[in-house]
């Protein structure tokens, strides 16, 4: 009987320890991950040694919270809208109404794995206005895509070998107002291409970033062929005889090969306001080296609250393959020299970060 009793209860034992292994599972080693996968300033995350099924795993007789697949991408989805609105109704300091809108992208791409950093960046802003007995017009249109490659030189420092590509456009013609039956730009028509290599300096907050390239090929592209024939952005103009009619077309396209640094600069300067630089400085080693093309945006972002923003900005453009035309006293449009380009925007709207 005795002998019965030891045989049912050593059974009994093995299975309940059986069920309880099924139900909590052996108990594992918790490990943190690896230094490399986060940027400075992360908290680093706790993950279990074997992967998990349910929303909990028991370690150590205490809940764990576990994580998904570990994605070394960071994103950023933001989207602006600034709008304005200006009536009159029996104002008699005059004035003609308007509507104003202005839309924004910015979306961001990064990935960190190790000593790898690749950053990706989509631009895109178009504006346009409506004023009363006026048709519809175009004030923004800046269509821009960035890619840069970086190798870290050391765990320790801040310099990276790397590689950018860079590519800047529109999307609609652009008109010399009240002239709509000529455009003076279009799509690709100017479009920049640069692609280089060199090294990029980044502090750990990321709030500065230079880079230095001193072997960049800039391309420049106008594929529209009446703007390329009259030696538009710089491209090789059309050949015409005495008749001005054209012998040869003009070329579509412009190769240089010379020296690029950017920067660009981001600082909260008062609660909610913040300043972001960019700059870019480009001169060409064959064609007259020394002259620099000059890129400088400076933009103040003021936080109304989550979803209210609003903007104050700057772009400034030099580029001395650009000539400004200007009418002489016969009516008649005459080439004159490369100007400084400036534009300034103020608006006020919506932001949204997905």
């Amino acid at each position: 009987m005795i002998k019965n009793f030891f045989i049912l209860f050593f059974l009994t034992s093995l299975l309940v320890t059986e069920v309880n292994a099924q139900i909590f599972g052996e108990i594992q080693e918790v490990k943190p991950v690896g230094e490399y996968l986060f940027p400075i300033g992360a908290k680093p995350l706790i993950i279990s040694s074997f992967d998990v099924k349910d929303k909990y795993e028991f370690s150590y007789n205490e809940l764990v919270p576990t994580v998904g697949p570990i994605s070394f991408w960071e994103e950023l989805n933001q989207f602006t809208l600034d709008f304005s609105e200006v009536a009159f109704v029996n104002w008699n300091a005059g004035g003609s109404n308007s509507v104003s809108g202005l839309y924004g992208m910015n979306i961001k791409r990064l990935f960190r794995k190790n000593a790898l950093r690749w950053n990706n960046e989509f631009r895109f802003r178009f504006g346009v206005n409506k004023q009363e007995d006026q048709e519809l017009r175009k004030t923004e249109d800046e269509l821009e895509i960035i890619s840069t490659f970086g190798y870290q030189f050391s765990k320790e420092s801040n310099w990276f070998y790397s590689a950018k590509f860079n590519y800047r456009t529109q999307i609609a013609p652009g008109y010399n107002y009240p002239d709509k039956d000529n455009s003076i730009s279009g799509f690709m028509a100017p479009g920049y291409v640069f692609l280089g290599a060199g090294a990029k300096y980044t502090l750990p907050d990321e709030s500065f970033e230079m880079y230095l390239s001193p072997i960049t090929q800039k391309s420049t592209f106008v594929l529209n062929q009446r703007l390329a024939n009259d030696g538009a952005f710089g491209v090789e103009a059309a050949i015409r005889d005495e008749e001005g009619n054209i012998i040869r077309e003009g070329k579509t396209s412009r190769n240089e090969f010379g020296i690029l640094v950017t920067n660009e600069f981001t600082k909260e300067i008062f609660d909610n306001v913040n300043a972001i630089s960019r700059l870019s400085l480009y001169s060409d080693y064959i064609n007259n080296f020394g002259n620099i093309d000059v890129d400088w945006e400076l933009n103040f972002n003021f936080k109304i609250n989550e979803f209210m923003k609003a903007n104050f900005g700057s772009h400034i453009r030099y580029d001395d393959d650009i000539k400004i035309k200007e009418e002489n006293a016969n009516g008649n449009l005459v080439q004159k020299g490369a100007r400084i380009q400036w534009k300034q925007q103020l608006g006020i709207g919506v932001i949204v970060e997905l």
